[in-house]
């Protein structure tokens, strides 16, 4: 009976989840905190639409309370016609410098999606030259799809052909909207089977939308290197052992490259310890980053002694001349009653 309950205890200690896990959950829920549109099927129409969320979320999906930042910029550019969207891209941009794809790691809904899915126990598909080409196919989909269609042809094109969110979305609402996706024909299909067959690859390829297919994480990967949070590289550290790569799940070159969404996973596996989260030293505690005040303590009191014995020197002849005084005083009073 104790093995058993000891198995119990180490079973529930290997699968507690992670603090990015933890992060995900509550930033899915933050994304679609509208609980209410779940159950009517209409979507909210408050003030916070106005706002982009940083992960990846149909501004159509019931419990969306703000808007998605791809199909922010593709309707600011359609309607904005020569005019720069600043607005949007301000906004993205923000999001880009603070974060880079530690959104894509930690707050992006359907990231967190396919993480779940990819944990179903089945063959992987691992990553190779093959995958890594692959990879380069999202920053074709954020010109074309995201850019350039939405300019000439003034239709938000990612959103239209391609964003399983969106698929998602009009299956969550669909009961209110039934005339309007069986009016879709042919188009719902092809979107549909696009998006059963990235959930069906998600599970034997270790985030196949975020790696092939998302034109935001190929916006966000260009902040990578200046973003304010994330991992960084010492490299007057690194030794070139190969292991942060190889536990990398991602496509990268090297840590936190384009291709990486600061995950952390390799900041554990590197021996030379040369792999850190930028930041780090905003959360470390007080006594711990001032390792030197304690040699600064002694030196002080070194510096101290020096002062003080000169003074306890000076205090002892002042009490000796002061004692021969009172002793020549005291002779010469007697010398006096004598006579």
């Amino acid at each position: 009976m104790k093995n058993f309950f000891v198995k119990m205890k180490n079973w529930i200690v290997n699968h507690l989840p992670t603090k990015r896990r933890i992060v995900q959950l509550y930033s899915a829920l933050l994304h679609n905190a509208y609980v209410k549109g779940f159950i009517t099927g209409k979507m909210y129409l408050g003030g916070t639409k106005n706002l982009c969320v940083p992960g990846l979320n149909c501004y159509s999906c019931p419990g969306a309370i703000g808007s998605c930042p791809l199909g922010s910029l593709q309707n600011a550019m359609i309607s904005s016609g020569t005019r720069t969207p600043t607005y949007v891209l301000g906004i993205i941009g923000l999001l880009a410098l603070m974060l880079g794809r530690t959104i894509c790691g930690w707050l992006c809904p359907v990231g967190l999606a396919q993480d779940l899915l990819y944990k179903i126990k089945t063959p992987k598909i691992r990553k190779s030259k093959v995958t890594r080409a692959l990879s380069y196919l999202k920053y074709f989909i954020l010109v074309t799809l995201v850019v350039i269609v939405p300019l000439v042809f003034l239709v938000p094109g990612f959103c239209e052909y391609i964003c399983p969110a969106g698929t998602m979305a009009g299956i969550l609402s669909f009961p209110n909207n039934s005339g309007w996706l069986s009016a879709l024909g042919p188009f719902f299909t092809w979107k549909f089977t696009l998006l059963i067959l990235i959930v069906v690859m998600s599970i034997f390829c270790y985030r196949t939308f975020c790696r092939f297919l998302c034109p935001l994480g190929a916006l966000y990967g260009f902040f990578n290197k200046v973003a304010l949070l994330g991992v960084k590289l010492d490299k007057t550290k690194c030794t070139d052992c190969g292991l942060c790569q190889g536990v990398c799940p991602m496509d990268i070159k090297k840590v936190g490259d384009h291709e990486c969404i600061q995950c952390g996973k390799c900041i554990s596996v590197c021996p030379a310890k040369a792999i850190t989260w930028k930041g780090a030293k905003l959360f470390i505690k007080h006594n711990e980053t001032e390792t030197s005040a304690p040699l600064e303590s002694v030196n002080l009191l070194g510096m101290v002694k020096p002062k003080v014995e000169p003074m306890q020197e000076t205090n002892a002849q002042d009490v000796i001349e002061t004692t021969r005084t009172i002793e020549n005083t005291s002779s010469e009073v007697q010398t006096d009653e004598e006579v």
